[in-house]
């Protein structure tokens, strides 16, 4: 018997001698007392990675099982853009460096791992990191049997507000769509509409390609920007006053278009204006808010906490909307909103389809446990991811529920996952992005 277990019966048999304690109580110190002595922390067993395509996007989740029959955790790992780097990222660097580490210590392994590389911040060891993140933070709820939102402090919300993308190649088609949201109980929507002969983002534009000196997907930003300008006084006229529209510039423009452009959207009371700038050009944030009151999302691009600081600390935007797993998983998403609550800067995750369940049920977490929730942007679940994912955030009514259960509260089917394996094609070598130049040629950002 070791000394402090030996210490503890003898003050329990004492406190039993005195009539300090009741025999019931007594009996049941001492079987806490049993049931604790020699349970130590989980140690890191294996680590896996497995990639999946359920709905025709690369989808990378990293598991990690412990030394105890029955515990393991999942984490989201999803870099679709450069999918086939992140599994060597995770086998080949941090599984031999986390092999027999205990799980309880997620800010440590965290911070190891972060800085193992020298390196830092490049959005392959980033998503690698969060695979693992993600994972100990499951393993630590499935430990104690709750939710991961109940480690952190509980819920501020019973659910999260969401928008949903409401598109098409005319005017008239994102209206209708837009109503079709809004009758299954959305109340934001974000709108997009395409440019005809030209490759509008969020929108197949139709008609006639336009000539160019070039064979690629055209796109001039001046026409794009007239084109959106109407869309959001046509969507005013025809959706009203009550509905909150949402709008992503895809950092497609010029940072003086920019500027202009958020000052012509003020009058339609937008609820954000999505990524107006590239990361390159965050000084001009500046400019925006010196000319009008549009309110300003941004941030899925971003790895670097030198990103976010800046913008956050200086009061430039108004909704802080990172990829998770692209600054390195849940752990620093924390912090991360932690800090915009601070500077009265709300969270907008990052939430469309090329991030795996596990990474929409870590978005969620935080939506109900922080504070200075914003909206959390939505994608659905087909039935072939369902079938990979047990357990994925239910939608209702425009609101998004997070798990009860234990962890994230989801299960992966790597069977049904092997169904979906990742598939060679166009994306393969790009993620899907391709091309998209102006008429002269000049390639643009996006």
């Amino acid at each position: 018997m070791n000394l402090p277990r030996r210490n503890l019966l003898q003050s329990i048999g004492a406190a039993g001698l005195l009539g300090l304690v009741s025999p019931r109580e007594e009996q049941a110190q001492e079987a806490v007392a049993r049931a604790t002595r020699g349970m130590g922390a989980p140690r890191i067993k294996d680590i896996g990675v497995i990639e999946s395509q359920p709905a025709g996007v690369r989808l990378t989740v990293v598991k990690i099982t412990t030394d105890q029959d029955g515990l393991y955790g999942y984490g989201c790992a999803t870099f679709t853009q450069r999918a086939d780097l992140v599994k060597p990222a995770v086998e080949k660097y941090l599984k031999p460096f986390l092999l027999g580490k205990t799980t309880d210590r997620i800010e440590d392994i965290w911070q190891s791992c972060y800085d193992s590389s020298y390196w830092k911040n490049g959005p392959v060891l980033n998503n690698a990191i969060s695979g693992i993140d993600m994972a100990l933070w499951d393993i630590k709820g499935r430990q104690a049997g709750m939710p991961v939102y109940q480690l952190v402090g509980g819920k501020c919300r019973e659910a999260a507000d969401t928008y949903a993308h409401a598109d098409g190649p005319d005017y008239k088609d994102v209206v209708a769509a837009a109503k079709r949201y809004l009758a299954q109980g959305f109340r934001n929507v974000r709108v997009q509409v395409g440019v005809p002969g030209m490759a509008g983002y969020g929108a197949g534009g139709g008609g006639a390609a336009v000539k160019a000196l070039h064979n690629q997907p055209v796109f001039e930003p001046a026409v794009y920007l007239r084109r959106a300008l109407k869309l959001l006084e046509v969507c005013r006229q025809e959706l009203g006053e009550e509905v909150e529209l949402l709008h992503d510039m895809h950092e497609r423009v010029s940072p003086n278009q920019a500027v202009q452009f958020c000052k012509d959207a003020e009058k339609f009371k937008l609820f954000f204006v999505e990524d107006p700038l590239s990361p390159e050009d965050l000084g001009y944030f500046r400019q925006i808010r010196q000319n009008c009151a549009t309110p300003i999302a941004m941030g899925e691009l971003f790895n670097s906490p030198h990103e976010w600081i800046p913008l956050i600390s200086e009061r430039l935007i108004d909704y802080i909307r990172v990829h998770l797993s692209q600054t390195g998983g849940f752990t620093p998403a924390r912090k991360i909103a932690v800090l915009g609550e601070m500077y009265g800067v709300k969270t907008a995750w990052h939430g469309p389809g090329d991030v795996s369940p596990v990474g929409h049920m870590a978005n969620v977490t935080l939506d109900v446990a922080c504070h200075n929730f914003g909206i959390q942007e939505y994608s659905p679940f087909n039935q072939q991811t369902q079938e990979v994912f047990q357990g994925c955030p239910v939608m209702k009514d425009g609101y998004l529920w997070v798990s009860e259960k234990p962890g994230w509260g989801i299960e992966v089917d790597e069977k049904a996952a092997s169904k979906f394996p990742f598939t060679a094609g166009r994306d393969t070598l790009n993620g899907g992005w391709g091309e998209v130049r102006r008429r002269d040629g000049t390639v643009i950002k996006q």
